[in-house]
C-alpha cells in the first residue's frame, strides 16, 4: 500500500499573515480558526485514510457507513475552509463590490447586489447550529443559487460549484464576536475578495 505524504491533505499557509483581517477578525481568532480547527479537519482525514489503507493491507473488515461518514465530514471541512481563507482579503485591498460576470449574473438573478447580499446574510443567519452560507453556481441553468450547508457535509446540491462561502461554525467568530453572528456576516463583507469569487466563475464559464 503506497502510503507517500502526497496521498494524504496538508494545512497550508493562509494567504496572508494571521493580523491582516484585522479590525474584522482578530488575529488571535484567526489563528485559533486555522492552525486548530482547520488542522483538526487536516488530520480527521487523514486518520479516516489511514484506517482504510490498514485495513485493506491487513484484509479486515471496515465499519463502511461510519467510515465514510466520518471521511465526508473531515473532507468537507477541509475543503471548506481551504475555500474560505481565500474569500477573505485585507479590507485595504479588496474592491467594494463584484465586476465582469460574476456581477451580471448576481444582478441577474437577484435584480442587484445589495438583495443578493440581504439574501445571503438571511442564509447565513438562519443556518441552525454548524454550518455555511455558499454561494454556488449550476452550469446547467447559468444560475448562480445559495445554499445551506449542516456541519460539512449536508444539503449540498451534488456537482454544484462554490463560488463564495461564509463558515457559520461558532468556532469562527466566537472570539471577536460571542454570539452576536449579525456583526460577524457584516464584518465578512468588508473583507469579502470579489476577485477570487469572479475568478472561480471565470473557470467555469470559459
Amino acid at each position: 500500500m503506497d502510503t507517500s505524504e502526497e496521498k494524504f491533505y496538508k494545512l497550508f499557509d493562509l494567504p496572508y499573515a494571521y493580523d491582516a483581517l484585522v479590525p474584522y477578525i482578530s488575529e488571535k481568532q484567526l489563528n485559533l480558526h486555522h492552525q486548530k480547527h482547520h488542522q483538526g479537519y487536516v488530520t480527521g482525514v487523514n486518520t479516516a485514510f489511514e484506517k482504510m489503507d490498514k485495513a485493506r493491507s491487513e484484509n479486515i473488515d471496515l465499519d463502511m457507513k461510519l467510515t465514510l461518514k466520518d471521511l465526508s465530514f473531515n473532507l468537507g471541512g477541509y475543503l471548506l475552509h481551504s475555500l474560505f481563507w481565500n474569500n477573505l482579503i485585507p479590507a485595504e485591498n479588496r474592491n467594494d463590490k463584484p465586476n465582469g460576470e460574476l456581477l451580471n449574473i448576481i444582478n441577474d438573478e437577484f435584480g442587484s447586489l445589495e438583495r443578493f447580499q440581504k439574501e445571503f446574510t438571511a442564509t447565513a443567519l438562519s443556518v441552525e447550529g454548524s454550518g455555511w452560507a455558499v454561494l454556488a453556481y449550476c452550469k446547467c441553468t447559468k444560475r448562480p443559487l445559495l445554499m445551506q450547508i449542516e456541519k460539512h457535509n449536508t444539503n449540498i446540491y451534488p456537482a454544484f460549484k462554490i463560488l463564495l462561502v461564509l463558515d457559520m461554525w461558532e468556532h469562527s467568530y466566537y472570539l471577536d464576536y460571542q454570539n452576536n453572528r449579525s456583526k460577524y456576516i457584516e464584518a465578512f463583507w468588508k473583507i469579502v475578495n470579489w476577485e477570487k469569487a469572479g475568478e472561480r466563475l471565470g473557470r467555469l464559464t470559459l
